[in-house]
């Protein structure tokens, strides 16, 4: 197929063009570089420098490729900031998806696969959270994604559009080519590599004192690759399958990790420890955010290759230690 990777520079995006262009798509990788990497994208994918305001460029863009489906990664990320700037989030993620939806409506594009969050649930009543669990996210960024899921439903019974919502916590961990370089950095396991390894001076821990085992966060951690792996599948199967209808999946290990154990877990594996000063909690941040996967392993076969912490904390280190500086 030819495929429209939005977001194609940053780190899922990447790595999912990888595999596209392996299994033999052509993909057209759309992206205003504010927090991707032009390194990032694979050689033989045609790169667009655009931005998702831009609906008469996205319009051409789909128009001049042919494109057939759309993969949708361009979203900013970060809880925490969206929690000071929660308009920029609703501008970023949310409105710039109805651009985009718009232009494949008018282009008569109606397969689409959507990186979502287990932050649409929120605090979960029950772990592992399921696909049927309510949707109350804490923060405004699940809260913008929310509703891009939502404005595909009317799209889906309106315009006939065939979408694939992933929701999961937490991408890590890095291919041999491509690896996790945020700016500013947000995710646990490569801020506290950089700490061990004296990139920057400590960790911060957000918050000591939640209803866990050892007062920190507990979150799901999934290999980019398996997840990459899982949107591609996810594409195969709205776009294949006789009776075509939308699907939503949860993506996760079914297993937790607090915060204190990921970082023990990346000092075992550099064999350096992580300095780290406690600070309070960030707003909006859930205790306990754990997916099961049992309905996307049921139905499209979706098994992990990285099921130990450690496997995917060396992952990202092997990556790191070739990239101190990331793509730069």
């Amino acid at each position: 197929m030819k495929i429209l990777v939005t977001g194609g520079a940053g780190y899922i995006g990447s790595i999912v063009t990888a595999q596209l262009i392996e299994e033999g798509h052509t993909v057209v990788v759309y992206d205003n570089l504010s927090r991707g990497h032009k390194k990032a994208v694979h050689p033989e994918a045609v790169f667009i420098k655009g931005d998702l305001s831009d609906r008469e460029k996205i319009e051409q863009t789909l128009r001049d490729h042919k494109i057939e489906a759309v993969m949708h990664f361009a979203a900013f990320i970060e809880a925490g900031e969206s929690m000071v700037k929660p308009e920029v989030y609703f501008r970023n993620n949310t409105a710039n998806a109805l651009t985009l939806l718009e232009a494949m409506t008018a282009q008569k594009i109606n397969y689409f696969v959507f990186s979502s969050t287990a932050a649409v649930y929120g605090n979960p009543d029950s772990i592992p959270i399921t696909e049927d669990s309510k949707l109350l996210p804490t923060n405004a960024y699940g809260a913008s994604k929310l509703l891009v899921e939502n404005m595909m439903k009317w799209f889906d019974q309106i315009h006939k559009l065939k979408y694939a919502a992933l929701r999961y916590f937490n991408a890590c961990g890095a291919t041999p080519t491509l690896g996790e370089d945020h700016q500013p950095e947000s995710h646990l396991i490569p801020l506290a590599i950089a700490a061990a390894v004296g990139k920057r001076d400590k960790l911060q821990l957000y918050g000591t004192d939640y209803p866990t085992k050892d007062g920190t966060c507990v979150r799901d951690y999934i290999h980019v690759s398996d997840l990459a792996t899982a949107h591609v599948l996810a594409l195969k199967k709205i776009t294949s399958s006789k009776n075509k209808e939308s699907k939503i999946y949860n993506l996760g290990s079914e297993k937790g990790f607090t915060n204190q154990e990921v970082i023990k877990a990346v000092g075992r594996v550099l064999g350096k420890a992580v300095p780290v000063i406690e600070a309070s909690r960030r707003m909006g941040d859930p205790a306990i955010l754990v997916a099961s996967s049992e309905k996307i392993r049921k139905e499209l076969g979706w098994i992990p290759k990285y099921t130990k912490l450690e496997d995917i904390i060396s992952s990202a280190w092997e990556w790191r230690k070739k990239h101190l500086n990331g793509y730069k």
